[in-house]
């Protein structure tokens, strides 16, 4: 199972109110490449994306289902579980999906936070696979 990691400028980011979970487009990159996400990149602009060829819903698919919920000081990121599927042909490799923000300009299209799969994922035609953000704890917690 993927861990998620969090982007350290996205707390800074946070704070500054560039990102409203309530109102922003949450998206994924998909990338393999050497300069993948780390802790300390901040943007998408920073990443080498696959080619999104082959995949059925597009470059850079929207998150559904976003919600920012606060229950007794502690405040947590869902999103509906994401399915990637190949279609026409395989789907280059890729081995982490990276979330960022596409509403933010201020930075453009700040990082959040990745998902890294341990190796290169390769979908063949027809196949799919589920990306788990976990509806009960959430992508992330900030208490």
């Amino acid at each position: 199972m993927a861990v998620f990691n969090k982007v350290n400028d996205f707390v800074e980011q946070l704070g500054k109110g560039v990102h409203d979970f309530s109102a922003d487009t949450l998206r994924i990159a998909l990338t393999n490449a050497a300069n993948a996400p780390t802790a300390a990149n901040s943007i998408r602009g920073n990443l080498t994306e696959i080619a999104y060829t082959n995949v059925s819903e597009g470059a850079n698919p929207t998150l559904a289902g976003v919600t920012w919920s606060e229950s007794a000081g502690t405040a947590k990121l869902t999103v509906s579980d994401k399915v990637i599927t190949a279609s026409g042909g395989s789907v280059a490799g890729f081995r982490y999906v990276v979330i960022y923000n596409d509403t933010s300009t201020s930075p453009a299209d700040a990082l959040i936070g990745w998902y890294d799969y341990g190796s290169d994922l390769v979908l063949a035609d027809t196949e799919t696979l589920t990306i788990d953000f976990d509806g009960t704890n959430g992508v992330l917690t900030l208490s």
